[in-house]
């Protein structure tokens, strides 16, 4: 499963100066202190919440902070120890940037830089911190030790600046988290028809470290016959509900019945495994061995919080587990596809797959019916992100952008339709490559993070769907 807690480490730090004991004025050691006490404050208590924990340097110093050069690896070696999962440089006043740099390389986790703007100019002319220009020295250390770091804008920690930029970073450093030990699992093998989702196992390794693992249909099988036994009762309460939710028309129990029992198959799979997603055949394989199609409950386990990506699409698979970090778990992913263009509006594209969309993206005024025993409804309207992982002679590329839902014709299966600023242009982009029709969407503005992720990732490309 996706994990979307994250730790990080405060780093607070100022200039060492051979008189710091008793300096005055600029670069006051007191001033620093201050705008520690004041910005480390601030974040844990506005920011800690169940799946966001802070440690600091409380304990280096009777002053909370890193100046010595020499404390440099009692910092990392404490922040080793406390396992966390990035480290959010605070530069307080000038700083340090040696022990920054080095804390930073021997880390080798995602870093954030940051420092508060300076708002104190005394009627003599004396200012305490020079923050800013400590970050432009920072930076270039960051960057003379090829380490990727993200940003924030020198601003006051009350800011929404700075609110924004830390929300961010909480997101990248998620899916950064998730990425780099990401376990893949494909159920049964790639749908015959579809080469479009053809992809280079050894390559995902040895990039980027993502583990892949298989089912074959037999297991799968196993575990159907089983569940439909063990799981009797629960699938009778899950008949239940589901009538509650759709229209099943003349679907009868016993279909059903089979169809909700993916979720348990694909449950027990997730957990065999360690599996963070699951790409799954079927529409081919899985009425033949089964007599029932796995959509519904595809659907179903999306808004459990499990990834489970049809048509074989390990890239696809992927783009749902980015998609669902960068919202943290918040908002899930649905799988719409490029299908056909609005016969109206040029710029308008449906967005549409068979049925695996989670319910909880079902537009109000829509009525959920099973279509040929696939869920068909509309989804909400408002602002999406979407994106797409893909892999083409061996380079790498995340396609992301954003766009508006608009009206357009009614139609079966689960969609959405897409207003992007030029069709025509995306459609020629598509063609090219190396994308292929399948996407994921999100609801929300998550663009701006799939960037700042391709930050931290060798051998991974942004790359701007209306560009």
């Amino acid at each position: 499963m996706l994990d979307y807690r994250v730790k990080i480490g405060l780093v607070p730090e100022i200039r060492d100066l051979a008189d710091i004991e008793t300096r005055k004025g600029i670069f006051e050691r007191a001033k620093g202190v201050e705008n520690k006490n004041k910005a480390v404050g601030f974040i844990k208590e506005n920011f800690s919440d169940d799946l966001t924990e802070f440690c600091d340097l409380e304990w280096l110093n009777e002053f909370g902070v890193l100046y010595k050069n020499s404390d440099a690896p009692k910092v990392y070696e404490y922040l080793k120890a406390e396992k966390v999962d990035a480290i959010f440089i605070i530069n307080c006043n000038f700083g340090n940037e040696e022990a920054c740099g080095r804390i930073a390389r021997e880390m080798g986790l995602p870093v954030l830089l940051w420092g508060p703007q300076d708002m104190v100019f005394e009627p003599d002319g004396i200012r305490y911190t020079d923050c800013q220009c400590g970050l432009f020295a920072i930076s270039k250390q960051l960057r003379r030790y090829n380490v990727p770091f993200s940003y924030i804008e020198n601003s006051p920690v009350e800011s929404e600046i700075f609110k924004e930029g830390l929300k961010k970073f909480l997101s990248v450093v998620t899916m950064i988290k998730n990425f780099k030990k990401l376990n893949v699992v494909q159920v049964g093998t790639r749908l015959t028809p579809f080469k479009s989702v053809m992809y280079n196992e050894l390559e995902l390794m040895e990039k980027f470290g993502i583990n892949m693992n298989n089912v074959n249909m037999a297991v799968v099988e196993d575990k159907f016959n089983k569940a439909l036994i063990s799981q009797s009762d629960a699938l009778v309460a899950d008949i239940k509900t589901l009538k509650e939710q759709y229209d099943t028309g003349d679907l009868d129990d016993e279909l059903l019945k089979k169809m909700l029992a993916f979720v348990y198959v694909y449950i027990d799979i997730f957990n065999e495994t360690g599996a963070d997603v699951l790409s799954s055949e079927c529409w081919t394989a899985m009425p033949l061995a089964f007599g029932a199609n796995p959509c519904l409950a595809m659907s179903i386990l999306y808004d459990m919080g499990y990834v489970v990506a049809c048509e074989s699409d390990i890239h696809g698979a992927i783009t749902c587990a980015l998609l669902m970090c960068a919202s943290r778990g918040k908002n899930k992913p649905t799988f719409g596809e490029f299908t056909v263009r609005h016969p109206e509006n040029k710029n308008a594209e449906l967005l549409w797959h068979c049925g695996p969309f989670p319910y909880s993206v079902k537009a109000e005024d829509s009525e959920a019916k099973l279509f040929n025993t696939k869920p068909s409804f509309k989804a909400r309207d408002g602002r999406y992100t979407i994106a797409r992982f893909q892999g083409d002679n061996g380079n790498y590329t995340l396609l992301g952008g954003e766009y508006n839902t608009t009206s357009g014709p009614y139609t079966f299966g689960t969609y959405m339709w897409a207003e992007f600023k030029d069709l025509s242009k995306i459609e020629k982009k598509l063609i090219n490559g190396p994308y292929i029709h399948h996407m994921a969407e999100a609801y929300g503005e998550y663009a701006d993070i799939l960037k700042e992720f391709c930050r931290f990732v060798p051998e991974l490309t942004f790359d701007p769907i209306e560009e």
